[in-house]
């Protein structure tokens, strides 16, 4: 199974259409890859909150427009990072789109977990509900958004519903660099899954972007990362690995489920 990540640049003179348009070029040019991945609020920049609403779309706007054909195109199951989604009631998302090689929208997921501690996104969006997975033909992917990472119960939820493979695009800064890879390793390694993370690179509203876009296998190997550039990484994936390792290693057996805290108990 060949992964492509796409680490594109959020530049500030650059329009969210321009944006899109060159993104579906760097799709367009990964054809021969399985699954493509893109960033985090991509078209409008994860810090860029004063643009929120005016790019905010629905899941069939234009950036699932332009990233379905671009799909077709490549004959590629296309992780399209996420957009700012408008809600029918108004509400905005941090939404992630999945689009099947043949251009069809094959599952959102709306972020669970929002960044800013009452301020920024926190504020601004909404917070999604439900965990997301898709059945690509070698691997089902759990779907996973940036600041998720910190959480580990949501990509053990992931495992119970049959991931194994986490796609994580983000937009992380680049002052907590550390975290990012760290954490990737991390939630591969406790959850015996591959873990692709697909960051930016650029700065979005004076926020310098991490970059280091990871790949990393069912025993925490880092098979590929990024620079702080933009970059596009291409890995080869072993979908049997994840099967063989928790055979291999059984520690997800060993999970003791409902223990609670001494505390909660009185």
């Amino acid at each position: 199974m060949r992964a492509s990540l796409i680490q594109i640049a959020a530049d500030p003179d650059e329009t969210a259409n321009s944006r899109r348009q060159r993104a579906a070029s760097l799709v367009r040019e990964q054809r021969g890859a399985d699954l493509v991945v893109l960033p985090e609020l991509w078209p409008v920049g994860a810090f860029a909150y004063q643009s929120f609403e005016d790019e905010a779309e629905t899941p069939a706007g234009p950036t699932y427009e332009v990233m379905a054909e671009a799909a077709r195109d490549a004959g590629v199951w296309l992780h399209a990072g996420s957009i700012v989604e408008r809600d029918p009631d108004g509400t905005l998302y941090n939404t992630s789109l999945v689009i099947s090689p043949t251009g069809d929208l094959a599952g959102t997921y709306r972020k669970i977990h929002r960044f800013g501690f009452d301020k920024g996104e926190a504020v601004m969006m909404g917070a999604g509900a439900d965990l997301a997975t898709v059945a690509l033909p070698e691997l089902t992917i759990g779907l996973a958004t940036c600041y998720d990472l910190r959480f580990p119960e949501l990509f053990r939820g992931l495992v119970d519903a049959g991931a194994g493979l986490f796609v994580v695009p983000a937009g992380w800064p680049a002052r907590r660099r550390g975290h990012w890879t760290l954490l990737a390793r991390a939630r591969a390694v406790e959850n015996q899954a591959y873990v692709l993370a697909c960051g930016t690179a650029g700065t979005h509203a004076d926020v310098e972007q991490a970059g280091h876009s990871i790949v990393v296998d069912p025993w925490g190997e880092v098979l590929a990362e990024a620079g702080p550039d933009e970059e596009i990484l291409t890995v080869d994936l072993d979908a049997a690995k994840v099967e063989a390792t928790r055979e291999q290693f059984p520690v997800l057996k060993d999970r003791r489920l409902g223990v609670v805290a001494p505390d909660l108990l009185r």
